[in-house]
């Protein structure tokens, strides 16, 4: 992924939640489902790394309590 949307939620909710809002955001903002998920390791703590259709992948330049969304690329 080279491009996508920046979520920022330091909230106490779990990540699922925090992934469905952003998720719903980006539907909305840019007409388009995302497909993937990257967040820093340490958010990663008790989550499916596969939630509905968003994978959600490890990704250490994320900051915590960001969400690097939007769709993959295919190359």
């Amino acid at each position: 992924m080279h491009t996508g949307m920046l979520w920022f939620d330091n909230s106490q909710i779990s990540l699922d939640i925090k992934i469905q809002k952003a998720t719903e955001y980006y539907r909305k903002k840019y007409g388009q489902t995302p497909d993937l998920c990257l967040v820093h390791p340490s958010m990663l703590k008790d989550v499916r790394l596969e939630r509905q259709k968003i994978t959600v992948r490890p990704y250490r330049p994320v900051l915590p309590g960001h969400l690097w969304i939007g769709v993959e690329d295919n190359n």
